[in-house]
């Protein structure tokens, strides 16, 4: 039943996809762009998953915001700024700049990868006719996913040069459910070059890796909600919460909550904290030092360049 489910929901998306698709791909054609078909319809369905998120984000988060927020919003410029990070990148405009930079060089890397002989891992394989199912497989990638999510957030704040560029996200002294893409374009940019390297090496499907990028990203943004509320010891346990993402944002925090979907790796790694309270957000320098990180994206960026050559 829930496999019907997910293939009706699949059908569903891709009928819309291609909805969307069929008015545009005759102007492909007329600008001289007919090679780029496929990647077009690709498009179309990136952003039909970013318009998605941002209208549940609108729905669903902000009322909860609204609700019981945690604390008043006394910057509302910066808010502003987080907002057009997350169109930028929900929308698909992040993603097709990747597509003209770097498809080029995955190419050219997995084809001479391929004739090489490297073979792709496909891990829903593992137990034919049990983890090829849809659910299973989703929730095999998902947490294969999650996995190397937990490693790639530690490195970022481990490696001194990552950290100068990751340093931006946790510069936001007023979390908000659009915080979550507030980051330097260089730090996403090696972090969407190691999931897509993954994506290949273990057989994520073009689909399916979408909905997991779509599910990661919409969490990360409940995540990430001015919200006042708790889930339970219990959930706490099984899912990243607004309490567990805050207490990793916090400047007492240390290097702690590392998780961004599944509190688990934390838990087995020993990094997970259940008892920090809800203080205070940003990066530390900030308050010794008075560091500033800039305010508007333009500004934001170029110092994050700084920091990372060590002039900032």
């Amino acid at each position: 039943m829930i496999d019907q489910g997910l293939a009706w929901l699949g059908e569903a998306f891709s009928n819309a996809q291609r909805a969307l698709f069929e008015p545009l791909a005759p102007l492909l054609f007329d600008w001289g762009w007919g090679h780029m078909l496929e990647d077009a319809y690709a498009a179309c369905g990136w952003f039909m998953m970013g318009l998605l998120q941002v209208t549940l984000m609108l729905l669903v988060i902000t009322p909860l915001q609204r609700w019981r927020p945690l604390e008043p919003l006394a910057d509302r410029g910066a808010v502003r700024s987080d907002v057009i990070y997350t169109l930028v990148h929900r929308l698909g405009l992040f993603r097709l700049g990747l597509f003209f930079a770097l498809d080029p060089v995955f190419l050219h890397l997995f084809g001479a990868l391929r004739a090489q002989g490297l073979p792709t891992w496909h891990l829903d394989q593992i137990w034919p006719g049990v983890t090829d199912q849809a659910l299973a497989s989703f929730l095999i990638y998902l947490i294969a996913f999650d996995f190397l999510a937990y490693w790639i957030h530690r490195a970022q704040h481990r490696s001194r040069r990552w950290w100068a560029l990751h340093a931006l996200h946790h510069s936001q002294r007023q979390m908000t459910l659009w915080s979550d893409n507030r980051n330097h374009v260089v730090d996403d940019i090696a972090v969407d070059c190691l999931l897509v390297l993954a994506a290949q090496l273990i057989g994520v499907g073009p689909q399916q890796f979408m909905i997991l990028i779509a599910i990661t990203q919409l969490s990360e943004s409940l995540q990430h909600a001015n919200m006042r509320l708790s889930a339970g010891p219990l959930v706490s346990r099984l899912w990243v919460t607004p309490r567990f993402h805050r207490a990793h944002h916090s400047i007492e925090s240390g290097e702690h909550n590392y998780g961004v979907l599944l509190p688990w790796w934390d838990m087995l790694f020993g990094t997970a904290r259940f008892d920090l309270g809800l203080g205070p957000t940003g990066v530390m320098d900030q308050i010794t030092r008075g560091r500033d990180y800039g305010h508007g994206l333009w500004a934001q960026q170029r110092l994050g360049l700084l920091r990372l050559i060590g002039k900032g």
